[in-house]
């Protein structure tokens, strides 16, 4: 069974909502869009600021980590300009090899030709065997050295004033088979999916809502980390799994600055060690401290 050579590093952000928006047709305003763009307007520009997003990414880049995992709402409210926007910001953090991406539902927010939305991002959601023409489907598995990244979508499209998300049985059969045959190979199975899958962290509106079936496949096949965003939180929890808890991580938007509820920007560094059986895992929270502070981080925590 395969052993992890040596110390690895994963960083997580998310929820990166990168400004300035981009200006919108009238056009592009006929529709949920109008909702977004205003609720941009009057707060959220106030709170998700380009610098606050730029100092993270440089403080992210002086840790040095292995690879960097990013669990959507990368855009706003889905314009085809947002997402060349992305594609230069993902270009900036690093090579599609040490960068993977999952959707979120901002990245969803109406419904967009492929061309125009996430084939623009296809290298950063690639598989390791995918075509050679490029992205193919959700999960994709990305194996860098012990660790497996499986990465899910859970963006569709809603109505208005809410934000939920959906994997369906197609992609959860897929999951099932990847977690299988990663755990059959000893690997580190390190799940990403932007919307969380346990209760209690979100509303209804903006919930999973087949957050129960996908907990149902781990209970199966287990997995040894679960990372999301979304609620632009910190939290910690737990699935059940075959051979104990798994770890369920979210972290805080990656350009929230002062002014809201929500924590300032942070994001969370996992180091990996161990092998197969005896995998062991501290999270370390880098945290900013506010204007002019920097980056903080807390003491180490072990999860498994």
């Amino acid at each position: 069974m395969p052993e992890a050579e040596s110390e690895f590093v994963l960083a997580h952000l998310s929820d990166p909502h990168i400004a300035p928006l981009p200006a919108p047709s009238f056009g592009q305003l006929a529709s949920k869009r109008v909702m977004g763009f205003l609720s941009w307007q009057l707060r959220r520009r106030k709170l998700h600021k380009r610098e606050t997003l730029d100092g993270l990414v440089a403080d992210l880049k002086g840790q040095a980590p292995s690879h960097v995992a990013i669990t959507g709402d990368v855009t706003n409210i889905s314009l085809p300009a947002e997402f060349e926007q992305a594609a230069e910001w993902f270009r900036a953090i690093g090579p599609a090899e040490w960068v993977s991406v999952i959707p979120g539902n901002h990245d969803a927010y109406v419904s967009q030709p492929w061309e125009d939305s996430w084939q623009l991002w296809a290298d950063y959601m690639s598989a390791d065997d995918a075509h050679p023409e490029g992205f193919e489907d959700f999960p994709y598995v990305r194996e860098r050295g012990g660790v497996a990244l499986i990465g899910l979508s859970s963006a569709v499209p809603t109505l208005p004033a809410y934000a939920s998300g959906h994997l369906g049985e197609p992609q959860l059969a897929k999951l099932e088979t990847c977690l299988a045959e990663l755990g059959a190979r000893g690997r580190f199975r390190c799940v990403l999916v932007h919307h969380p899958p346990v209760p209690g962290i979100v509303s209804p509106r903006k919930a999973l809502t087949d957050a129960a079936a996908f907990r149902e496949v781990l209970g199966r096949h287990g997995a040894e980390l679960v990372l999301h965003g979304h609620d632009h939180s910190f939290t910690v929890k737990e699935i059940e799994g075959p051979g104990g808890p798994i770890p369920v991580c979210g972290v805080p938007s990656a350009s929230s600055g002062p002014g809201g509820h929500k924590p300032l920007a942070q994001y969370h560094l996992y180091r990996i060690s161990g092998k197969t059986g005896a995998w062991r895992t501290r999270m370390h929270v880098r945290r900013w401290e506010g204007p002019g502070k920097g980056y903080a981080e807390s003491p180490a925590v072990d999860l498994i």
